[in-house]
């Protein structure tokens, strides 16, 4: 499995978001997209799995120029979990995930796609939640059910913005785990998009950072997440060390700091007394 993007360009009417990005990103491998808000990381995967077209360059899907793929094509082969769903329908956790099916069975499932889905419940440790209505649940049991319903697709390559925003740090860490093992041991190519760079540099094979709307770097997560590229993406002071060889961010303070501070209290205020 492979995402080959060369000089893609996006953006919103006269307003551009993406520029000149080129990637070659090869499954099996678990990728994480960082980088401050607006720089383009969501619109990134959605040029990826055709939600959004970019207004020049390409990207290729297994050597297939998406923009010569069918929909339905792209969803056989790529999975896609959303920050969000507005789903508000309804239907059960098993039927919601088993929409996923959908590109490979049309609206016809069959007993194994059944067993597929529950085998995905099982593995999130959401079985319990199989009968509960899906707008019914709590925002993290939300994520782990759209989670479910993207692998539910038995994609190669699996798109995910920010999957764990809405989970405690125990499930984060248990739903980025899982993540990474699904990359290893199904041959996946797991692409997450994550405002935590902390759990992006633990997990992570390689890392994207993204700055106004282009590639800053790109690497190992030694390679990227260092206090400089923090600086520069971010305009953070942080300090930068090493956590079972993985690089970890102690954050210190935003750029310009003292100075904002001084002119919400004035340091020449005497106190009285």
């Amino acid at each position: 499995m492979r995402v080959k993007i060369d000089g893609m360009e996006f953006g919103y009417s006269s307003v551009p978001v993406l520029h000149n990005v080129t990637l070659d990103l090869d499954g099996p491998q678990f990728v994480t997209v960082i980088g401050p808000n607006g720089v383009g990381k969501s619109t990134l995967i959605h040029c990826i799995n055709k939600i959004l077209k970019p207004r020049g360059g390409t990207v290729m899907i297994n050597e297939v120029d998406v923009s010569e793929m069918k929909l339905k094509d792209v969803a056989k082969t790529v999975g896609y979990v959303p920050y969000t769903s507005t789903d508000t329908f309804p239907l059960s956790v098993v039927d919601t995930v088993l929409m996923g099916r959908s590109p490979h069975t049309g609206w016809r499932p069959k007993e194994s796609d059944l067993e597929i889905v529950y085998n995905i419940l099982k593995m999130l440790g959401i079985d319990h939640l199989a009968d509960r209505p899906f707008n019914e649940l709590s925002a993290g049991q939300h994520q782990k059910v759209m989670l479910a319903r993207g692998l539910a697709q038995d994609p190669e390559i699996l798109l995910l913005d920010e999957p764990t925003s809405n989970l405690d740090i125990r499930h984060q860490l248990e739903v980025t785990s899982i993540l990474r093992e699904l990359s290893r041991h199904k041959d996946l190519l797991v692409i997450m998009i994550s405002h935590d760079i902390n759990i992006s540099a633990k997990f992570s094979d390689k890392v994207i950072l993204l700055k106004d709307g282009t590639i800053y770097a790109a690497g190992t997560p030694e390679e990227v997440v260092t206090a400089e590229n923090i600086r520069e993406a971010y305009g953070v002071d942080s300090q930068v060390v090493s956590d079972d060889g993985r690089p970890h961010v102690i954050l210190k303070s935003p750029l310009g700091w003292e100075e904002q501070l001084a002119r919400l209290v004035p340091r020449d205020r005497e106190s009285v007394g």
